[in-house]
């Protein structure tokens, strides 16, 4: 039989990123969180993380963590059905990798009422759309919104829909480099903006105009901060079509190239046997997201 008082202190250490945090979320001192992970590792008979700043899952870590998160969401239904085992009347804390953008634009508005009504928390991760799913196989997280439709195994997936980027800039952007009209020939040579070394949108934008080689490009890894690095002309960048109406609207960016969005597809994942909670959640952002997301091509 598992002890679960060992599965919540290495829960708490990959989701608090380290021993001295998790040790503040459960109340107790950094040696008995260090001393229930040796514990559970003599147990299994191998070590469940990795030592390092932070800590990660070794493969029957993440066997584990999986295991305890859908524990704690099936024990939610069973504290409704007797509620009488629910002593505290906590709410209930989901752990949900989304990317920056989502977060940025239609997230809240997706979710807020359903928060509200369930009493849900929410610990976000943020990653990009790319890469996500890491966080799912790796058993940090109960749920994952993404761009990868294949869910990890014990998951499913869902479709949600797109969200539109438009290539922008500034007018001021436009004139220094585009001075005699937009040209795809110079696009490589003028300076791009890119969230991170993991986002590859610019490059497939690119790509559709046939530009295959290297370009120029800050890294800004701030969905906010990206916008505003747009608007103060120091490049050109892909920007959610959600999170530029009023620049569009009022002309402080500008598309480089007419009528050439991109759509990136979003993919809900979560835990087969996440409970009730997660089944609410997900069946919620089936019709919610209709009203932020573009419909998927078929």
């Amino acid at each position: 039989m598992f002890d679960y008082k060992l599965l919540a202190a290495l829960a708490a250490v990959i989701e608090q990123g380290g021993f001295e945090r998790a040790a503040q979320v459960l109340g107790l001192s950094q040696s008995a969180i260090s001393q229930r992970i040796k514990l559970l590792e003599a147990r299994v008979g191998q070590p469940v993380l990795v030592r390092a700043t932070p800590p990660s899952p070794t493969d029957v870590g993440r066997q584990l963590l999986n295991h305890v998160q859908q524990v704690r969401l099936l024990e939610r239904d069973l504290q409704r059905q007797v509620p009488a085992l629910d002593e505290e009347g906590m709410p209930e804390r989901l752990r949900i990798a989304l990317n920056a953008d989502s977060l940025a634009t239609w997230w809240a508005g997706a979710v807020g009422a359903f928060c509200a009504e369930q009493r849900l928390l929410t610990d976000l991760v943020v990653e990009d759309q790319d890469v996500g799913l890491r966080r799912m196989r790796a058993g940090e997280v109960a749920a994952c919104l993404c761009g990868s439709e294949r869910p990890v195994a014990g998951a499913r997936s869902l479709a949600l829909g797109a969200m539109r980027y438009r290539a922008l800039a500034s007018p001021a952007f436009m004139a220094r480099h585009f001075a005699k009209g937009f040209d795809v020939a110079r696009l490589a040579r003028t300076p791009a903006i890119v969230y991170g070394p993991d986002d590859f949108l610019q490059h497939r934008y690119l790509a559709s105009l046939g530009i295959e080689d290297g370009f120029l490009h800050h890294l800004c890894p701030s969905s906010e901060g990206f916008l505003r690095m747009t608007e103060a002309g120091l490049g050109w960048g892909l920007v959610p079509e959600l999170q530029a109406r009023e620049q569009l609207a009022s002309g402080q960016l500008v598309e480089i190239c007419r009528d050439t969005p991109i759509d990136v597809p979003l993919y809900w994942h979560h835990w087969r046997n996440g409970g009730q909670l997660l089944a609410q959640l997900t069946e919620h952002l089936r019709h919610a997201a209709r009203d932020w997301l573009v419909p998927l091509q078929a």
